[in-house]
């Protein structure tokens, strides 16, 4: 396939004009067939790469079902989210294994859909000041035995695993994490700047939806936030959806951390792509009106979001941030915060052909295609 005509997406031009080959699964030198695919008008970014959400269209990875990961899968990659590390809640072990092993399993099957690269363990390692929409029956002292079980039952693909560093043992568990080839981030947290620091000094590399369920920035208290900022490894997540943080705090986050480090997130629910009404989320009920979503009875407490990744990236350019950063941001930088930049994120040669363009205008969807196959 040979895509002619776009403003291509490049990490340290931004974008180009110039034309894209694929050969098979890769992006390569030369087409390897005949096809050719009109991409005038359009910016040609990378699949974008979703490291944080729960669920989409009626499901939610927490469920476990292997068909109700195949449809969120599906429905991902038909808004261009190309590659996938859902989000499991705070659960009994039990169905968190449960998740871990249908993890496992839909990896191997290779059913169609955004590919799943792994698994993120939102919970259960959080504390109970800050456990926002999670369920605080189920929290649990960080535990590196329990999360060797599940990276054991999920047959190495837990990918990320989130922690609120003041718990006990939490330098310990880090060190245990990335042994077992998962990054640990801090969120769900009452962490001050200390805390916060020698957590990420002793390996944590990621801050879970920055600004929520932490301690704000304070002249004379950072936290969470300063603490992330002084050390150049980790990489925070925004919710970009017009609700979480306000486009004020989003073009100032750019500003502070860079487009070098910035990703965003969806950490959407199983409503997203869904009408107004309850639903299941985490042993809990929450509502939705329109793209807010909080607990049902706390109005004031969000749950997460109903808006896709590409629509968040289309809400971060819409609040002023530049469109090959806020492409980075849901393409490179999420892929490298979970180690699989080496085959996707970039439209470099040899890297995976999947691929999107999306109306300058406009940011619409013209064509998916997904390892070498429009689809």
């Amino acid at each position: 396939m040979k895509i002619v005509g776009g403003q291509v997406f490049d990490l340290e031009q931004g974008f180009s004009l110039r034309d894209i080959c694929t050969d098979g699964t890769l992006i390569s030198a030369a087409s390897g067939d005949d096809t050719v695919l009109d991409a005038k008008g359009c910016y040609v970014i990378p699949g974008l790469v979703d490291v944080h959400f729960h669920g989409c269209v009626g499901e939610d990875f927490s469920d476990a079902t292997p068909d109700g990961l195949q449809k969120i899968a599906d429905f991902e990659l038909s808004q261009g989210v190309t590659y996938i590390c859902p989000a499991g809640m705070t659960l009994p072990e039990d169905q968190l294994t449960a998740i871990c092993k249908t993890t496992a399993v839909h990896r191997k099957q290779n059913a169609g859909g955004a590919e799943v690269v792994g698994a993120h363990l939102e919970g259960p390692f959080l504390c109970m000041a800050k456990k926002g929409a999670q369920n605080g029956d189920y929290l649990h002292d960080p535990d590196a035995a329990m999360l060797k079980r599940l990276q054991d039952a999920a047959e190495g693909c837990v990918r990320l695993v989130t922690l609120a560093p003041e718990q006990p043992g939490s330098v310990e568990f880090i060190k245990a994490a990335k042994e077992l080839g998962i990054h640990v981030s801090v969120g769900h947290t009452v962490a001050n700047y200390d805390t916060a620091k020698a957590a990420f000094e002793a390996g944590a590399d990621h801050a879970t939806h920055l600004y929520n369920a932490m301690p704000p920035l304070a002249h004379r208290d950072p936290g969470v936030i300063g603490a992330a900022w002084e050390v150049p490894s980790v990489i925070p997540e925004l919710i970009c959806d017009g609700i979480h943080i306000h486009p004020a705090v989003v073009r100032l986050t750019f500003g502070l951390f860079g487009k070098e480090r910035m990703i965003i997130i969806s950490d959407s629910l199983r409503a997203t792509g869904m009408p107004d009404g309850e639903y299941p989320f985490g042993g809990q009920m929450i509502e939705v009106h329109g793209n807010r979503a909080t607990i049902l009875g706390h109005p004031e407490t969000l749950a997460g979001s109903v808006t896709s990744l590409m629509g968040c990236l289309r809400q971060a350019v819409s609040f002023g941030i530049p469109v090959a950063d806020a492409v980075r941001a849901c393409t490179y930088n999420p892929a490298k915060s979970i180690g699989i930049e080496n085959r996707v994120g970039t439209l470099d040669e040899g890297k995976e052909a999947s691929i999107v363009l999306l109306d300058e205008k406009d940011l619409s969807i013209k064509a998916i295609v997904f390892k070498g196959q429009k689809v």
